[in-house]
């Protein structure tokens, strides 16, 4: 009883961490100005505690990215359409990607933060392996004209997470004034450019 009681506290301790990072990067002018000194104040812990349960920053910016987007990466594995494994890829691969951007633009700060944590390439990390993977897999599936080879899809798919990184939503929300339909349309319009014909993918109208 003692062992499940700590492993308790353990798990509501780090979802307190977490919490606290995360709303810490969503009130900051700049996540760089977000420390692990801050994070630990925020959530009423030392600051040994954080390096020992997460490592250093850039592991803990991981973890609380992970925490957040685990619910979306669920959705489309295992989900209803429009994200789920059962939607025509003409379909998905919008949908995917509007998806993407959504998150960026709910969670722009703590998108950044990894994106600028400094741990070597970007494109080499977890996430951004798992997203290439779905949606190099989907494009596979459409028709040649739309699609082409294999290698053809690996590039595309990297083209097309491209148009969601972080720091290019930063610029546009917050140094240009784009609005977040706008740019849910600009991307969807983009992607269907890319694919060629109709597309089932988001207007940009909405959440």
């Amino acid at each position: 009883m003692a062992e499940r009681k700590a492993r308790a506290d353990a798990l509501r301790n780090r979802e307190t961490v977490l919490a606290a990072a995360d709303a810490l990067f969503a009130r900051s002018a700049s996540p760089r100005s977000v420390s692990m000194d801050d994070i630990a104040a925020a959530a009423g812990v030392g600051k040994g505690t954080l390096f020992r349960r997460f490592g250093d920053r850039t592991g803990l910016i991981r973890a609380v990215f992970d925490a957040r987007i685990e619910p979306l990466r669920q959705a489309v594995e295992e989900g209803p359409a429009p994200l789920g494994p059962s939607v025509a890829p003409r379909e998905r691969v919008p949908a995917l990607l509007d998806a993407v951007l959504r998150f960026k633009l709910d969670h722009r700060h703590l998108s950044l933060a990894l994106e600028e944590a400094g741990s070597g390439s970007p494109y080499e990390g977890v996430s951004y392996a798992w997203w290439h993977g779905m949606l190099r897999d989907a494009l596979e599936q459409l028709p040649e004209a739309a699609a082409g080879p294999a290698a053809d899809s690996d590039f595309t798919a990297h083209v097309l997470l491209a148009a969601t990184r972080a720091d290019l939503v930063e610029h546009l929300v917050g140094q240009e004034g784009m609005t977040s339909e706008r740019m849910r349309a600009q991307l969807a319009a983009f992607v269907g450019r890319v694919l060629g014909g109709g597309h089932g993918g988001c207007d940009g109208r909405g959440a």
